[in-house]
């Protein structure tokens, strides 16, 4: 299966992986062998929390290698006017105006106003047009949020 990515979100992960295989990764294997030097694993806290830094560096390396082999990059099209992957959009709701981007499940960030294109609000969004209005069910009841703008 494709994992679906920005542009934006691709270059972030690569930088990722080249920060955690050329810098953390050393540094951690760099922590381990003093901590192994230290005497007696069995009472050496530190050897154990860098054997689970070193361990933890590892997955995240194995995670962003997979997502970035089954990655499909996204351009954003605003030629066709419509919400998709890649689009800031400019939403009209009860609370007032808010940008959201869009963006692939792996770069959802809500801190940052980027919605996942599988989220509730992402999936209602998709394919709508300016002037057009997505229903959005949530905990607190069904939310309107009217397309104001795309970019």
């Amino acid at each position: 299966m494709k994992t679906q990515l920005t542009q934006d979100g691709n270059e972030k992960l690569k930088a990722e992986l080249e920060e955690l295989v050329k810098e953390k990764r050393p540094k951690a294997v760099e922590r381990l062998s003093k901590a192994r030097s230290m005497g007696d694993l069995s009472e050496n806290s530190e050897y154990t929390a860098a054997k689970e830094e070193l361990a933890f560096v590892e997955g995240r390396v194995r995670e962003v290698e997979t997502i970035l082999k089954h990655a499909e990059v996204v351009t954003s099209s605003t030629s066709s006017h419509k919400v998709g992957l890649g689009s800031k959009v400019t939403l009209k709701s009860s609370e007032g105006n808010e940008v959201f981007e869009i963006v692939g499940e792996f770069e959802a960030d809500p801190t940052q106003k980027k919605l996942s294109s599988t989220s509730p609000i992402g999936m209602a969004l998709i394919g709508k047009l300016v002037g057009e209005t997505a229903q959005v069910k949530a905990p607190s009841g069904t939310k309107s949020y009217t397309v104001v703008e795309i970019n």
